[in-house]
This record gives C-alpha cells, sequence and structure tokens, in this order.
C-alpha cells in the first residue's frame, strides 16, 4: 500500500506562505476569499497544533519571520471585525493599530479586506491569538513582539472585539507579554489596564475570567504598576468575583492575583477589597483545604493590615483570630521558618493599634503569642515592633496585668540595651484608624515613632505633635518633672539618646529636644507599670533594675528622662522600699551610678562613659529618697520588720543594705549592733553569693558603717626610728666589751650582753642565769635560728624598739611570706617570749605588705600568716572607706579564699574592727 502523500500544512514555509499572504505582504494577495481563507484557516490551524507545539518550534517560527505577517493578520482581521465599543478611560485611539504597526512600508488599504463571514473572521482571529500567545511564552519572542508594536494592537483587539474567546486569547497574550517589565510597562502605558477591568466585569467565562485575572496579576510587578492597577479600579471587581467565584481554578487565579496586587498595600487596594465585599470571603479561605489558596488568603489579610481604615472591618470579619491562628501555627513545633512568619508578626502587631481588634486579640490568646515573641532570642529581630505594638495596652489594666504575670517588665528592660532590630518602615496609612476624623495631617514621617504618635494623638493623650516632648508623660506623674532644656547650646556639641543616632535620621520629626529612639516604648510601658500603687513585684527586681540602669549609664549622652523619672518615682515609693532592700537594689544603686561597677565589668573592669558625674549625682539623689523613705515611721517598721521577724535571707539583705539608707545611729546601733544584723550578714560571706555583686555590695556596706561607727579617720601609723642599742658591739672595739656569744647553726657568732639579754625575756633570763649549763658558757648555742631572722632578736634583747632591724627579715612586698625569713623570725620572738618583738614585726610586715599602694593579693599573703594581729591590720585594710572600692572588694574575697572553711575566726576580726573592739 502506498504511503500518505504529505499534506501541505506538514511544510512550515507553506503555512508562513499563507500566512503572509493572507497578511497582504505577499504575491497570494488580492485572490477570492472563497479560495483563500481555507487554506489560511488550515495553515494557522498546523500552525498552532503542530509546529508552535514542536521541539524549539515558537524559537523556528520567529527565525523564520512569522511573527510580523502574524501580527499584521491580526491587525487586519480585527479591523475587518465589528465597530469598537466606546473607550473608557485610558482607552487607546481607534487608529492605534495603524500608529503602532510596524517599521517599513504599510500595506495599502487595510480597511479593505474582502468581506468575509463574521465566524470565518472570529476564527481565524482566535487562531491568530492563540498562536501569537503560546509566542509570547519565550523571551526573545516578547521582546519581538515589543519591537513590532505587536502590544497596541492587542490592546485595540481588547477593545474592540468583546466576543469571550478573543478576549480570553488576547488577555492571554498580554498576560504572558507581562512577565517581563519593559513589556508590562508599555502595556501599562497602551492603557489595556481599563479594558481588561471592564472585561473582568462584563465577562461570564471562567477561562476568560482566568485569563484576564492572570494578566492583571502579572501587571502588578512593581509598586507603581500595583498603585496604578488599585487607582484604576482593578481591585474591587478581583474581589465581586472572589465572594461568587464558580470553580476553585479561577477563585486560585483571584487569590493569587490579589496577593500581588496586596504586596506593600495602598489606600486604594485596602478601600476597593473591603468595598467588593473581599474580606469575609478571604477569611473563609483562610480555611481552605487546598494549601495554595489557604496560604494566599492569609497573606492578604496580613498585607491589608498595613491600611488603618480597613483594619477594623478586618477584625470584624474574623481576621484577628485568623492571623493569630496562623502565626502560632507557624511557631509551633512544625512550623515554618522566620522569614514565613515575618508578614504575620507585622500584621499581629499593627492590629494592636485599634481598641476592638485589641479586645479581640486578647481574647484570642494574642498577648500570650506577643511574649513568645519577646521571650524568644531567634526573633530579636520582631522585638521592638512587638514592644510598639504592646504600648496599645497602655490602659487596658487586665491585659497589663496578664503581660505583667507574663514577665514582661524584665523583657522590656533587657530590650532597653538590646541590639536595634531591622524595622520596615511603614506609611502614614498604618495609623491607628480609631479616631481617623482626628489625624493630624503633617509631614510625611516614617518608622514606629510617627505611628504611635499618631497613636496617641487620636487616643486624646496629646492634642498635637508639639505636645510630644522628652518631658510628656501619658501617666501625669505626680512628682515634679526636670524643666531644663535637653537642646545642646551654642558652643556645645549635641547629645543624643542611645542607640538612637540611627533611628534619629529615620525620623525627621524626632529631634534633639525630643527624643524617642527604639526604647521609647519600652519606656513608656515600663512608666507605666511604675504608676500603680505597688510596683515593687515587677520593677524592684533585680533584671528590671539592671536593665533601667545599664540604659541610663550606657547612653553616649543623656538618657530619655523618662527612665530616669521612673527610677525617682521607684525610688520615692514606700510600697517599694522593702523590695529594694530583699533584691539588693540600693547597693547596685550605689555600686553602679557612684562607683561605676556593674555586674557585666565584675570583676574584670569595663571601659565606661564619661559621664560619671552625672551619675554620681544620680546615684546619690536615688539613694537621698530610699532614705527618707527608711527613716520614716513606714521605713523603721519595715526594717525592723525584715530584721527580727524576716527570713535569713531578709536578715542579711536588710543588714547589707542599711548602712547606705540609714543615717539614725538610734535605728542602724539597735538593728546592726544589738539585735545583731551585722553578724547576720557577716556569717553569710562564707555562704553561697545570692548577687553577683554580693561580696562587693557587702564590703562596701562594712566600710560605711565602720565610718558610720568611727566618723574620724584613724591616722596612718609611720614606725617610729630610733638609735640602735646593738651596733655598738659589733664594732672593733665594743663598749661595752661582750661578755658571751650566740652562736648559730651556721657557725655565725654574734657578741651580746648577759644581764641585757637576760633582763628581755624569762627564756634568755631562765638559759642564762638559772641552772642550765649555759649559765656558765661564753659560747651559747641557739639552734635553729638563721643569721636574718636572729638579727631583730639580737636587737631586741638589747634594747632596740624602732631602729630598722625589724625590717630586714621580711621580703619585698612581690615574694611570698609562707616560708620566709619574717615568718621565721615571728616564729622565734614567740619562742624565746618575746612579744614586744612579735609585735613590732607584725607591724613592719603590715607596714610592707599593706600600705596605700598595695594590692588585694597582698592582704591575703598577710592572713596565711595566721597571726591575729595581722587578720586585724588585713581587716582594717580591707574596710578602709577612701580606699577604691573594687580593691576592698577583692580583698575581702582573697580573705575569704586564705580562710577557706574556717571562716570564723575572719568573721570575728572584720565584726571587732567595724565596732572598733579590735584592741
Amino acid at each position: 500500500m502506498a504511503a500518505a502523500r504529505p499534506a501541505l500544512t506538514d511544510s512550515l514555509s507553506f503555512c508562513l506562505a499563507q500566512l503572509t499572504a493572507a497578511a497582504g505582504e505577499g504575491p497570494g494577495w488580492g485572490k477570492d476569499p472563497a479560495t483563500n481563507e481555507t487554506p489560511l484557516g488550515r495553515a494557522l490551524l498546523a500552525l498552532r497544533t503542530r509546529h508552535i507545539k514542536a521541539a524549539e518550534g515558537i524559537e523556528r517560527f520567529r527565525a523564520r519571520g512569522g511573527l510580523r505577517p502574524l501580527l499584521s493578520l491580526l491587525r487586519r482581521t480585527a479591523a475587518a471585525g465589528p465597530a469598537p465599543s466606546p473607550a473608557g478611560s485610558g482607552s487607546a485611539p481607534s487608529s492605534v493599530a495603524s500608529a503602532g504597526s510596524s517599521p517599513g512600508p504599510a500595506p495599502a488599504a487595510e480597511s479593505s479586506l474582502p468581506p468575509s463571514s463574521p465566524v470565518r473572521l472570529r476564527k481565524t482571529l482566535d487562531l491568530a491569538l492563540s498562536i501569537l500567545a503560546n509566542c509570547c511564552t519565550e523571551g526573545a519572542c516578547r521582546a519581538e513582539v515589543r519591537r513590532l508594536g505587536g502590544i497596541l494592537s492587542l490592546v485595540t483587539i481588547l477593545q474592540c472585539v468583546k466576543t469571550d474567546s478573543i478576549q480570553n486569547r488576547t488577555a492571554r497574550a498580554l498576560g504572558n507579554l507581562a512577565m517581563e517589565a519593559e513589556s508590562c510597562k508599555d502595556i501599562h502605558s497602551a492603557g489595556a489596564v481599563p479594558f481588561l477591568v471592564e472585561s473582568l466585569t462584563a465577562c461570564q467565562d471562567s477561562q476568560c475570567l482566568q485569563s484576564i485575572v492572570r494578566a492583571l496579576r502579572n501587571l502588578a510587578d512593581s509598586p507603581q504598576h500595583r498603585l496604578a492597577l488599585a487607582q484604576q479600579g482593578a481591585v474591587r471587581p478581583l474581589a465581586e468575583l472572589l465572594a461568587t467565584a464558580p470553580d476553585p481554578a479561577l477563585t486560585s487565579a483571584l487569590v493569587r492575583a490579589l496577593l500581588e496586587l496586596s504586596r506593600g498595600c495602598s489606600r486604594a487596594c485596602a478601600e476597593q477589597l473591603s468595598l467588593g465585599g473581599g474580606l469575609g470571603p478571604l477569611v473563609s479561605l483562610a480555611s481552605h483545604p487546598k494549601r495554595a489558596i489557604r496560604e494566599a488568603a492569609i497573606l492578604i489579610l496580613a498585607n491589608l493590615c498595613a491600611q488603618g481604615l480597613v483594619r477594623p472591618a478586618l477584625g470584624n470579619a474574623g481576621g484577628v483570630e485568623v492571623l493569630l491562628g496562623e502565626l502560632r501555627r507557624r511557631r509551633g513545633p512544625n512550623g515554618t521558618s522566620s522569614a514565613s512568619q515575618q508578614p504575620l508578626v507585622r500584621a499581629v502587631c499593627l492590629l494592636c493599634r485599634e481598641a476592638i481588634n485589641r479586645a479581640r486579640l486578647r481574647d484570642a490568646g494574642g498577648l500570650e503569642l506577643l511574649m513568645g515573641l519577646l521571650q524568644d532570642p531567634g526573633a530579636s529581630a520582631w522585638h521592638p515592633r512587638v514592644v510598639a505594638a504592646l504600648v496599645g495596652f497602655l490602659y487596658d489594666t487586665g491585659a497589663l496585668g496578664k503581660l505583667q504575670a507574663l514577665g514582661l517588665v524584665p523583657l522590656l528592660a533587657r530590650q532597653l540595651c538590646g541590639e536595634a532590630g531591622e524595622e520596615e518602615e511603614e506609611g502614614i496609612e498604618a495609623a491607628s484608624w480609631d479616631f481617623p476624623e482626628e489625624r493630624t495631617p503633617g509631614q510625611i514621617e516614617a518608622g514606629s515613632f510617627r505611628s504611635l504618635r499618631l497613636w496617641l494623638i487620636s487616643e486624646g493623650y496629646a492634642a498635637g505633635p508639639g505636645d510630644i516632648s522628652p518631658d510628656w508623660s501619658p501617666e501625669r506623674c505626680p512628682m515634679s518633672e526636670p524643666s531644663e532644656s535637653v537642646s545642646p547650646t551654642p558652643g556645645q556639641p549635641s547629645m543624643s539618646t542611645p542607640r538612637t543616632l540611627r533611628k534619629l535620621a529615620r525620623v525627621p520629626a524626632a529631634t534633639a529636644d525630643e527624643p524617642w529612639g527604639q526604647e521609647g516604648p519600652a519606656l513608656l510601658l515600663l512608666s507605666r507599670f511604675s504608676q500603680a500603687p505597688d510596683p515593687s513585684g515587677a520593677l524592684v527586681t533585680g533584671p528590671a533594675l539592671c536593665g533601667l540602669l545599664a540604659y541610663v549609664t550606657g547612653a553616649p549622652g543623656p538618657p530619655n528622662p523618662r527612665a530616669l523619672r521612673i527610677l525617682a518615682r521607684l525610688t520615692c515609693n514606700p510600697a517599694c522600699l522593702e523590695a529594694f532592700v530583699r533584691s539588693y537594689g540600693a547597693a547596685l544603686l550605689r555600686a553602679w551610678l557612684i562607683f561605676g561597677v556593674s555586674p557585666d565589668d565584675w570583676p574584670v573592669a569595663c571601659a565606661r562613659p564619661a559621664h560619671r558625674s552625672q551619675h554620681r549625682e544620680l546615684g546619690e539623689m536615688l539613694l537621698q529618697n530610699l532614705t527618707v523613705q527608711a527613716e520614716s515611721p513606714f521605713g523603721v517598721g519595715a526594717l525592723t520588720h525584715l530584721m527580727l521577724s524576716g527570713s535569713p535571707e531578709d536578715r542579711v539583705a536588710c543588714a547589707l543594705t542599711l548602712p547606705f539608707i540609714c543615717r539614725k545611729p538610734t535605728l542602724w546601733r539597735r538593728l546592726l549592733l544589738d539585735q545583731g544584723g551585722l553578724r547576720h550578714l557577716l556569717e553569710a560571706l562564707a555562704q553561697p553569693a545570692p548577687h553577683p555583686l554580693f561580696l562587693f555590695f557587702a564590703t562596701d556596706s562594712l566600710s560605711c558603717l565602720r565610718a558610720l561607727v568611727s566618723p574620724t579617720v584613724s591616722p596612718v601609723l609611720v614606725p617610729a626610728t630610733s638609735p640602735c642599742l646593738y651596733e655598738p658591739l659589733l664594732g672593733p672595739a665594743p663598749l661595752p666589751a661582750p661578755d658571751l656569744h650566740f652562736v648559730l647553726d651556721s657557725g655565725l657568732r654574734l657578741p651580746a650582753q648577759r644581764a641585757a639579754s637576760a633582763a628581755a625575756s624569762p627564756f634568755f633570763r631562765a638559759l642564762l642565769s638559772g641552772s642550765f649549763a649555759e649559765a656558765q658558757m661564753d659560747l651559747v648555742p641557739l639552734r635553729g635560728l638563721s643569721p636574718s631572722a636572729a638579727w631583730p632578736v639580737l636587737h631586741h634583747l638589747h634594747g632596740c624598739q624602732g631602729c630598722g632591724a625589724s625590717l630586714r627579715p621580711i621580703p619585698p612586698p612581690d615574694q611570698p611570706l609562707l616560708g620566709s625569713k619574717a615568718e621565721e623570725a615571728l616564729e622565734a620572738a614567740g619562742r624565746f617570749l618575746l612579744p614586744a618583738l612579735e609585735e613590732e614585726l607584725e607591724e613592719a610586715v603590715a607596714h610592707i605588705y599593706l600600705g596605700p599602694q598595695s594590692g588585694p593579693e597582698s592582704v591575703s599573703e598577710v592572713l596565711r600568716l595566721g597571726r591575729p594581729r595581722l587578720a586585724v591590720h588585713c581587716a582594717r585594710w580591707t574596710l578602709v572607706p577612701e580606699r577604691c572600692p573594687r580593691k576592698r572588694a577583692l580583698a575581702l574575697i582573697a580573705l575569704l579564699e586564705a580562710t577557706g572553711e574556717e571562716a570564723g575566726p575572719l568573721t570575728e576580726t572584720l565584726l571587732a574592727v567595724v565596732t572598733e573592739t579590735e584592741s
């Protein structure tokens, strides 16, 4: 059987020839359409079904020049079709086809296309548009179509031919072209959007609607184009269709388009989506079984939260619960990455700006979710946004109570000095919509300061932007506010709040006299907590105080005055006195502000800012506030109760704090000396430290108490010098002549006077004048004694006091005392019953090792000799009020390490030194 003869349409050349002829660009033009259109139809069908779909078929079609005649055919066929409908806003003129024709000679009399049946014309147009849409899936073809002016031709067809199939294929071709930014820009310039919107409202076919929706989605490729689409009314019909979408495919296309259009959601987009009734359907689609639709709907709701005008309606539609639930799911054990959580976190924080949504959020567990974000170190970039959102609950007493119970205060205090997170800028439309008629127009600003300021104005806390100054407080603080301005004076460098310099560049309204950095929201909340009748449980704690003090002392310039008012308010509140005592707060204020010692730079000192004088002044003022409270009748009762009936920990804390905040002798003597408070403190030195700075606090407290007990400064005793009485015995002509010699183990003979030696010590009296054999000997051996140790003994036996002989066996301060000649001399003085020499040697050791320039290591070295008088010297050196507080504390630590587990003698020594009973 003979093989079937190949059809003419199998040849790409034949199909291109027919296409060229039909476009009026070849020799076949002018024939009877009855004999010419049937081959054209077969050629177009073959191009669409066979040649274009073949491997690299689109590329061959373009390379053979098929796009030019194809576009010419489209223009001529459309011109022969029905008359164009009235053009809408932004439409292209009816002559746009000729204006957009390709370069080169134009075909003559385009409108003189031979008459043909409307059905055949529509079929030709259908096939040509289908081929063009398929070709536009390739980048090179899109560029060629754009160069040949095909975009204007498609817009004309969209305007003129209202058949669903033609509209479908035209929209599909435009959608494919819009996949490139340049083509997208040309489509917008050609005025295609109004015609697409018109078709969207008039068309009933689902496939056609999907193509139009896809084209609009692809046209939303930039913020400018998304805004243009919204301003030309493209969003509302999409929202209306969403409520009546006939099939899942169209629903999927609609949510994808709305997701793209709502990125960086503009006011026009939010208004149209709300007016089109899209909020309810979106909330319903948030539980759609298909994941893509569900997630797209949720992200659209999140994007809409950027517009304050739509957030109340969004909350009424159930959007708050949807967004909270999705964020909770994504943060769960099987949740998603932080990048996918970011838009939901932003949306939930924005929802806190309206009262109605705050109530829904609180009832739906949103407070716990926001607290979880603040407690998550991995979410630190969002912490500033979350804290700013919580400011919305500033006067919600129930919410504040729950937040405090969840541990908000220490998190806020830590936030004061945390690293600045990357905060996305928000438009003015993101401000609260609770009172839209009161929104104050003004200079466009960026960041959370503007949004929060607008919210404060809308809530009535301030009449206008000018009312919000660094001294402004919505709580109407009862204490006096600082009146001096913090604006720089001429000739002085400008100061700014900590970590705010880079923020102020983004917030033009926050000038030097209005510091509102990233710490502003946290301070506002902390200030609100400090206004409670008894804020001690939340704010007078170690973490909260450390956060506030770190912020105050970490500022390169003056800190926000609100932080200073919080500290002053707490120290002036009688209800906080016991908390300051229990938490070692008073000691912390003194150490951090007056001495510049914080837990982070102890025991190794760190570089501190250059504002120590201001910090010292602040610390003295705060401690004076606590002194006023402590010496009031209420304070006396509270401190007495702590000392007499408190737990052992309370008694220790009370005893440590009293010297800092109490100057009434009757009170501190009764509590510390008469009722044993001082002994409780000393006994606690050997116990595990309840605070990182406990030993620093304890040394400072003992030093202060010693100054209270003995206000006069003890003079520094300098060893007296006197002439040496032993030196004459050592010369070539001794006077008087020695009547005996002491012989050391080394063989060295030391001259001596028997009578003077016997009179100086009971030991030598018995040895030299009694019944021992040495009484009749001229050479008396002294066993176990080196020359250096024997030297001060011989001087002392002959009446020398303060001649300098006692200094000879003492090594330099950088050498150990244990095992030295000094220890041997002390042992010999005790063995020979020479107590005055022992005391003289101990004074010499103290003079060399415990001088004004000595270090803490010398104190422990002296204490290791185990001599009570030297222990007193060590305690005195440690508790000298004028000495560097760091040295004092390190010396106490060294003393405790030297005593080990046997801290009892050291405790008694410290007690005696403090109470001036060491004699």
